[in-house]
């Protein structure tokens, strides 16, 4: 089952550590019956919904018309944001309290153990004390259920954001191009329905020269592969739709997926490059594979600075002479192994997904460029923090359709 199956089974058990140890706070105050059912529920749907998605990932059977993408949602929320943080914290605090626990008992004139409070009478005063730990007993689940919320609205939202990007290497007849980048659609349990067919409308109507895609059309499940396709090639760009696969579209099977958008026809480049004419003057796009050859998406080696070195080493060769060059990579350290290309787009990083500032969160802790316009010297870099969502959360770091349109500068 590997690494995510140990940590869902980690999970899981923590799903139950929790359950207990809530509900035996609650059991100390009078007249929580309700409070003590409503807690049943929720921790029942979580430790189901988990072990649904164990089942699914362990054994290949597909719950998706059971695990709603609300569900899902509050699924993700807790078990992320709420329950793996607790139990980074409640373990160590644990281990260190039964060590010490065990030495006091090892000593020959240990103090006399304190015996457990007692449960409050009804109409008994709660002290200060007490209404922390029952404050600190629901807070947990109300904040998921909150934060749930806010992930749902979120997901069937997104912006257009607009560049400007000036090239002092730009054809004059290119002064002008524009460009709708699309990336990290991520179709299957979160981006699906109505939106997609949004960000279709939002796309053309953009009327861009070229629509470029950097990876990550699936979420994970080839079954949702022919929606995706679909989704893609109802993109329109004046001079066409182009795109360079991504991680999560290789987790199932790397061969099939590129096998059917090949077949598709949606210009799928992997270290593979395409010359279209624009005004007259030629645009290479040059599309990078997913890590090094024959390596695995799970592989870290593979996202690392290595892999993408050793595919730019494979593609960069191609550059046609006279064409002006744009590099469509998922990851956006492909842009320190393209000195030589005036523009790179990619995507990978939702904006970092979660960011208390503009340089504080996951981004940067990551990731050297997580969000915009990066430029050094005569080149630039556009990292787009994602038209969907694999995790329904997003805090600062809104997902988006970037329009970028091209100066000579």
């Amino acid at each position: 089952m590997g690494i995510i199956g140990g940590i869902l089974l980690v999970l899981l058990f923590g799903d139950l550590l929790w359950w207990w140890r809530a509900d035996r706070v609650l059991r100390r105050f009078p007249r929580t019956h309700g409070w003590r059912s409503a807690l049943g529920i929720f921790m029942a749907a979580q430790f189901i919904g988990l072990a649904l998605v164990l089942i699914s990932r362990g054994f290949d059977v597909d719950f998706g018309s059971l695990l709603t993408h609300q569900w899902l949602t509050v699924i993700y929320v807790w078990h992320c944001l709420l329950l793996f943080p607790m139990l980074l914290l409640w373990i160590p605090y644990a281990t260190a309290r039964a060590i010490v626990t065990g030495v006091r008992r090892l000593l020959p004139l240990r103090a006399a153990r304190r015996p457990a409070p007692p449960a409050l009478e009804s109409g008994e005063p709660i002290t200060r004390r007490e209404f922390a730990r029952l404050l600190g007993t629901a807070a947990p689940a109300v904040v998921t259920l909150g934060a749930a919320g806010v992930a749902l609205w979120q997901i069937e939202h997104f912006r257009i954001r607009r560049m400007t990007i000036a090239l002092p290497n730009l054809p004059e007849a290119l002064d002008g191009l524009t460009i709708a980048h699309v990336t990290d659609l991520h179709v299957g349990q979160f981006t699906r329905g109505e939106v997609l067919d949004r960000i279709v409308r939002a796309t053309n109507d953009l009327h861009a020269d070229l629509v470029l895609y950097t990876g990550d059309l699936i979420n994970f499940a080839l079954s949702d592969l022919d929606a995706a396709l679909a989704v893609a090639g109802r993109m329109r760009g004046t001079h066409g739709f182009f795109m360079c696969e991504g991680n999560h579209d290789l987790f199932e099977d790397a061969a099939e997926f590129r096998r059917r958008t090949h077949a598709a026809g949606l210009g799928l480049l992997v270290n593979e490059s395409s010359v279209v004419t624009i005004r007259g003057t030629a645009v290479q796009l040059l599309g990078l594979r997913w890590g090094a050859r024959d390596s695995h998406p799970h592989d870290p080696a593979s996202r690392g600075d290595g892999a993408i070195a050793a595919s730019m080493e494979e593609l960069l060769p191609q550059r046609a002479p006279g064409t002006f060059p744009i590099l469509l990579a998922h990851h956006p350290h492909a842009f320190d192994f393209a000195k030589d290309i005036p523009l790179t787009l990619a995507g990978h990083t939702h904006g970092g997904q979660l960011m208390a500032a503009p340089n504080l969160g996951f981004g940067p802790m990551l990731y050297r460029y997580w969000s915009g316009l990066y430029q050094d010297a005569n080149r630039a870099l556009v990292v787009s923090n994602g038209t969907g969502n694999w995790f329904p959360l997003r805090t600062r770091a809104p997902a988006e359709i970037v329009h970028i349109t091209l100066r000579r500068s």
